[in-house]
């Protein structure tokens, strides 16, 4: 892999989804990026390491203060830029609407729109819908305007449903998927379009009770043959970990469906996948995703199978082992695991001859203040079994229980499966009568 670039921008949305998709704070979401991208060959010299503040909605701010004012740090200087990008919205706008035509305009106003709505969503409006829409249409063919276009509608949508229900029902998924297809050889655009694939099917927005990130997902798969198309692009990526990894990351996020899980294995996609995980393994960032990946197609049943009969479970685990210290490695390893040991006794049976829950406990060992990686190994634990008691003798004597008691007293969220663990495992289990409601003491 030789050494790479990569811009300031890239580098932050890497730190923002550390923090909104694994639940990790500011600070270890930061090491986190740049343990990842170091690991894969990319110089971060000239990348600002710090985390993007947050406002007053838990957004991200617009970017780092050095960037946008200088040496500028003070609070009142940064309420100023923030008033002067609603200020400079429409005049950017009218100018976009007035010089439509001539492409190093529409290129100044996309960049320039972009950089506004970035933390700021809010600002689309129907008008702004239109011109994005125009641009992407009038410019399929030119990879410039639709990086930065797609970047434009990545902006506007995230964490902001309503912007994304509106563009989705003009069409932006035929034009998100298009650029992947038209541009499928610049790692820029299929980066850029991943991502705002993925942002189409989050549920991020507190201010609506419920979003269609489900519906999404599916209209990128059944009218846009979006499995098929990220399967295929990946193909013309082998040395690139960068775009591999938001590709498996794509993938991970429309298997919502039984069928979609199936199709990846029918298009090639987990053969390609568990081939990168054994080509691949240094790479830590495209570990995580494929794993991600692997958990997510493991959702069906027969697809379950499929990946234990191609030896996924031996490369799950070897990944676990040679990035223990790596506490989202652990926990997506954990995860597909434990789906893969879930309601399947023969793949408990691989699973376990294959180390997969000494090094699930190995995992709470090294990560015992991550209640993700806690929970999970849990999870691994009590599927193997809930079914398959002959197992539970041989994972108590990996000192299986006292870890379980450790992860149950540390993180009130795993108190449910760490107890359905001990449970299984043949454990007393002290049980707490909730309460009911009802009037009278609690018997003890």
């Amino acid at each position: 892999m030789a050494c790479k670039w990569i811009s300031q921008e890239t580098f932050d949305a890497v730190v923002q989804e550390n923090i909104a998709e694994f639940d990790m704070e500011p600070e270890e979401a930061l090491n986190e990026a740049i343990q990842q991208f170091e690991s894969q060959g990319v110089d971060l010299t000239n990348i600002i390491k710090a985390v993007r503040k947050q406002n007053e909605e838990c957004e991200a701010a617009p970017s780092h203060d050095i960037l946008l004012f200088g040496d500028q740090c003070k609070q009142s200087m940064a309420h100023r830029y923030l008033a002067g990008q609603k200020a400079a919205y429409p005049v950017v706008l009218e100018a976009w609407k007035q010089c439509e035509g001539d492409r190093e305009t529409l290129l100044n106003a996309l960049y320039a729109m972009s950089s506004l709505t970035d933390g700021q969503p809010d600002l689309l409006e129907r008008v702004g819908e239109e011109l994005l829409l125009r641009a992407l249409e009038n410019h399929s063919k030119d990879p410039e305007v639709t990086l930065l276009a797609i970047r434009l509608a990545r902006h506007v949508c995230l964490k902001h449903e309503q912007n994304r229900q509106n563009l989705v029902k003009a069409g932006i998924l035929r034009h998100l998927t298009q650029a992947i297809s038209y541009h499928g050889t610049d790692p820029d655009v299929v980066c850029e379009a991943c991502s705002a694939l993925r942002i189409m099917t989050l549920d991020d927005d507190i201010r609506v009770p419920f979003g269609h990130a489900h519906d999404h997902a599916k209209m990128i798969v059944l009218e846009h043959a979006g499995l098929k198309l990220l399967i295929e692009a990946a193909k013309g990526f082998t040395d690139n970990s960068i775009v591999l990894s938001e590709l498996c990351s794509t993938v991970a996020r429309l298997c919502v469906r039984n069928e979609f899980c199936q199709d990846v294995v029918d298009l090639g996609g987990l053969n390609f996948m568990l081939a990168l995980l054994a080509d691949c393994i240094d790479h830590q960032e495209l570990v995580k995703q494929v794993l991600s990946a692997i958990r997510a197609v493991a959702g069906n049943d027969d697809v379950k199978d499929a990946i234990v009969n191609s030896g996924g479970t031996d490369l799950i685990v070897l990944a676990m082992t040679r990035h223990l210290s790596n506490a989202q490695i652990c926990d997506q390893g954990c995860a597909a695991l434990a789906m893969l040991a879930l309601r399947k006794p023969e793949n408990c049976k691989v699973i376990m001859e294959g180390g997969g829950a000494l090094a699930a406990l190995q995992a709470m060992k090294v990560h015992p203040k991550d209640s993700s990686v806690q929970k999970q190994a849990c999870m691994v634990i009590r599927n193997l079994v809930s079914r398959t008691r002959d197992f539970s003798q041989p994972i108590l004597e990996m000192g299986a229980e006292s870890l379980i008691l450790q992860a149950r007293c540390a993180h009130k969220d795993c108190d449910d499966v760490a107890k359905a663990a001990l449970r299984d495992l043949g454990c007393k289990v002290e049980l707490r009568e909730l309460w009911t409601g009802q009037k009278g003491s609690l018997v003890h």
